[in-house]
């Protein structure tokens, strides 16, 4: 999952984006308006972190722009405004849900997981494929059965592969989701990251390279090796 975190206290939002990492939840910040309409409008969101308070365009009108535009993305607004009138003014607005500050880190990563499950309703909390049992709320995996123990990179990008449901999810897409604005795009932390994943999952190997195209979840998968696709086992954990 990838969070716009529109946050205007530095120090608050790095440490919104230093949290949300740590639950394999990749985030960008703007610290303005302005910046967070530029950063909608040129990368792919699940959620928009919006404070109300923040220069330029304010979270009030970011959250009106988000919802003109039809894109359907969710809002989350995270403000110290916490009377009940402003609530219901947020939620006129368009917001899907609303945090007052202070607040706990986990209660808003476990809202963002909330309203991303909502967003692809017909999606189970809990998503099987191919004998592999993934919970982003209790942020686990199984393989027919088995704990796997996985970086919170790993489960990242696990968890965009295991959304797709058997489809190619290209390098790029990966290096969208998974990680956060600061990722050099000419990385091979994609490359690098399903390497480690695919062995930590064992064999037979269940994630498939789709030569020049991407990845995807082997729904029949067989031992083997790497497809070429060998690498450090931990280096994608970067970024």
């Amino acid at each position: 999952m990838r969070v716009l975190i529109v946050e205007d206290e530095p120090y608050m939002a790095e440490a919104i984006r230093d949290g949300l990492r740590l639950e394999a939840i990749a985030a960008d910040i703007a610290g303005d308006g302005d910046t967070a309409l530029e950063l909608l409008g040129i990368n792919t969101y699940d959620i928009a972190v919006l404070d109300r308070d923040i220069p330029g365009p304010s979270g009030d009108e970011v959250a009106k722009r988000i919802v003109a535009s039809g894109s359907g993305l969710p809002i989350l607004m995270l403000t110290a405004a916490d009377r009940l009138d402003d609530k219901a003014s947020g939620f006129g607005l368009g917001a899907d849900d609303y945090l007052t500050k202070p607040f706990e880190l986990q209660e808003l990563a476990l809202r963002l997981r909330a309203l991303d499950r909502r967003r692809a309703h017909s999606r189970p909390p809990v998503r099987e494929i191919a004998g592999l049992r993934l919970d982003p709320f209790r942020r686990e995996v199984y393989r027919d059965g088995r704990y796997v123990a996985l970086t919170r990179k790993q489960f990242a990008v696990l968890e965009v592969l295991v959304a797709a449901e058997g489809g190619v999810v290209s390098a790029e897409e990966l290096l969208e989701r998974a990680w956060d604005a600061n990722a050099d795009p000419f990385t091979n932390a994609v490359r690098i990251t399903v390497s480690a994943l695919r062995k930590r999952l064992g064999e037979p190997w269940i994630i498939a390279t789709v030569p020049g195209v991407g990845y995807r979840i082997d729904t029949q998968p067989e031992a083997g090796d790497e497809a070429g696709d060998k690498g450090g086992d931990e280096g994608g954990d970067r970024g």
